[in-house]
């Protein structure tokens, strides 16, 4: 009976030691490999990463996912207003044989529209070309102003539909009867949304005048 108890006892300690043995030695032997696709060597795969890579940072310069006219870089509508009241520019109409007329030397590259070129409306995309002043709404603008004229509202300006209800609401006050308006109810007009005060009109005599 004490030799097989022996023998049991053995047995289960060579057992926990056989579950105890350290893993370290397997980790260190561990090895890990990049993926090559077939038909790459591992200095072409690199290289065709890199290429690739290379077309992603040119398209995140160009900022693809931006509203506005996306071939030049214009300036905004109450600048451009500005500018033609100073007399410091005018309307820009398309040249015709363009290339044909810069190839021979009868205009400048600053002669041709900035549009129809796809430069700077400031010629800034010019090397040896006067460049345009920027007036103070050009910075306005260029500071972040172009973000108020890129609204996706319904009403041009604002904020576009609160489509996930997560916003606080805001407009008139909540009426109390759901469903029905007041009496009195007139809906708010465009420029109240936009905070902007609308001149009363003038009482005519007699309706007449």
């Amino acid at each position: 009976m004490r030799t097989l108890t022996l023998t049991v006892a053995t047995t289960a300690l060579t057992a926990v030691t056989a579950f105890q043995q350290p893993i370290s030695a397997a980790r260190v032997s561990t090895s890990l490999y990049e993926y090559i696709p077939t038909g790459f060597t591992k200095e072409s795969w690199g290289k065709f990463k890199a290429a690739e890579q290379k077309k992603k940072d040119e398209l995140a310069k160009k900022n693809l996912g931006r509203l506005g006219p996306k071939g030049f870089q214009s300036r905004s509508f109450q600048s451009f207003q500005e500018a033609l009241e100073r007399g410091e520019t005018t309307h820009l109409l398309p040249v015709e044989n363009a290339r044909e007329r810069l190839a021979k030397g009868e205009l400048k590259p600053e002669d041709i529209p900035y549009m129809q070129r796809g430069g700077n409306w400031d010629n800034s995309d010019l090397k040896g070309a006067k460049k345009v002043r920027w007036l103070n709404s050009d910075k306005e603008y260029a500071n972040g102003g172009f973000k108020k004229e890129q609204s996706v509202s319904i009403f041009g300006y604002g904020k576009g539909l609160d489509w996930t209800g997560s916003r606080d609401r805001e407009g008139p006050a909540v009426n109390p009867k759901p469903g029905k308006f007041d009496k009195n109810y007139k809906p708010p007009t465009i420029a109240q949304i936009k905070g902007q005060t609308e001149a009363k009109p003038k009482k005519k005599t007699f309706g007449l005048f």
